[in-house]
């Protein structure tokens, strides 16, 4: 298909008719052609674009600010970094963050930087919101979601699904208008610092990942010889300090991601059940958020109760289940997390561990509160007399003497 046939074919499409539009604007290929369309399709009489700094780094930002000068645009900037990482990543951590083996990410993102769009939309009168998302992916739901609760009212415009634009098409579109595309893997990248998404929903099953495309990753064939001793305290179930210097949890991210990645440590390579139960093959690099992630889950093995760890396992699963549904303000987040929240009090301790191509060792751990008492478990201890266990044995066999006496035996 030709760029003029794209043309003919969104020309064909019925929009809604707007006149203040707030724009979620990252620089990216979606948004940058989403700002074009909503002067040639949509016809807007003013566009308010918004970019939010979620910590993709000052190479991303400074890129966005290249192409709203090539578009002809201004955009608002909202910092939200340290929200981000004192709010919604600190709970990612305490919550054992997982879906499917994906360290929530892009999920929290997405529905934060929805927030900031929608409030400022609300603030400057805008009569519409405008995204970037495909109509095969998870973030038009997870955007829809918060643009619904915190903008009610205002239409809500998603010109590459409703347009039914694939990325060849949209790539057409960009060359044939001018508009400024920086992408060089089909499919881009979404960049934070807990979690980079590689390429999502773009990586064909048995595709071969070249190397380029890691940020922070050194394949473990390429890591460096020498293994790296690291040492992270943690506080309430958040890590405080990174080799004995306290530091902001922003910063020790950072800064771990950077050991981690050179060390061979953070990729990810699976198989994703979106919002809509369709499998992708989803690709992550996230280095400090493996080793933090680890740390944390021993932790909690070592200062919860075993009843504490056998509940907290179903909440975690629902926490990370919402935030990627596009539920992050849901009431039941907040009820969840007084949960979660409360379980951290006694997770505090060091940890020191070796990093080494691709592999993490722990070496040494303590903990103040920890739960672990060998005094009394080992069995080179005499913590007590074994012989108290006899009648207790006895009583917790009882059970099995009722289904032996009642001939249950021979259905097992």
């Amino acid at each position: 298909m030709t760029a003029a046939e794209i043309e003919k074919k969104i020309e064909a499409i019925q929009t809604p008719p707007v006149n203040i539009v707030a724009a979620a604007f990252s620089g990216g290929l979606d948004s940058s052609l989403s700002i074009e369309l909503l002067r040639r399709k949509y016809k807007a009489k003013e566009i308010v674009p918004i970019t939010v700094d979620i910590g993709q780094g000052d190479e991303e930002i400074e890129q966005s600010k290249l192409h709203a000068r090539a578009l002809g645009i201004e955009p608002i900037f909202v910092d939200v970094k340290e929200e981000f990482a004192s709010q919604w990543v600190s709970m990612a951590i305490k919550a054992n963050s997982d879906y499917e083996g994906y360290p929530v990410s892009t999920s929290m993102t997405r529905q934060l930087i929805a927030r900031k769009v929608a409030e400022r939309a609300v603030e400057l009168g805008c009569d519409a919101l405008i995204e970037g998302s495909s109509g095969k992916g998870n973030d038009q739901y997870r955007m829809h979601n918060v643009f619904t609760l915190f903008a009610p009212g205002l239409e809500v415009l998603v010109p590459v699904r409703d347009f039914d634009l694939t990325r060849g098409e949209e790539e057409l579109l960009c060359k044939a208008w001018g508009v400024p595309v920086t992408e060089t893997l089909t499919g881009g990248d979404d960049k934070t610092m807990w979690c980079r998404s590689i390429a999502s929903g773009a990586i064909d099953l048995n595709q071969e990942l070249p190397e380029d495309i890691w940020m922070w990753l050194v394949v473990p064939e390429k890591a460096k010889d020498k293994p790296s001793a690291v040492e992270i305290e943690f506080a309430e179930g958040i890590p405080v300090s990174l080799n004995g210097k306290q530091m902001p949890l922003a910063e020790l991210i950072l800064q771990l991601n950077v050991i981690g990645g050179e060390n061979g440590i953070g990729r990810i390579d699976m198989f994703e059940d979106g919002i809509m139960d369709l499998k992708s093959r989803e690709i992550y690099e996230a280095p400090a958020a493996k080793i933090i992630l680890a740390l944390h889950r021993d932790l909690e093995q070592f200062c919860l109760t075993k009843e504490e760890i056998m509940f907290k396992k179903a909440i975690d699963q629902q926490w990370a289940y919402m935030m990627y549904h596009g539920e992050a303000f849901h009431p039941l987040r907040y009820e969840l997390e007084a949960f979660i929240a409360r379980s951290q009090k006694p997770i505090n301790g060091e940890y020191k561990v070796k990093l080494y191509k691709g592999n993490m060792e722990i070496l040494g751990r303590s903990s103040p509160t920890g739960l672990f008492a060998p005094e009394i478990r080992s069995i080179k201890a005499g913590g007590f007399d074994q012989r108290m266990c006899r009648d207790a044995a006895h009583i917790r066999a009882l059970p099995y003497r009722v289904l032996a006496k009642k001939g249950r035996v021979k259905y097992l």
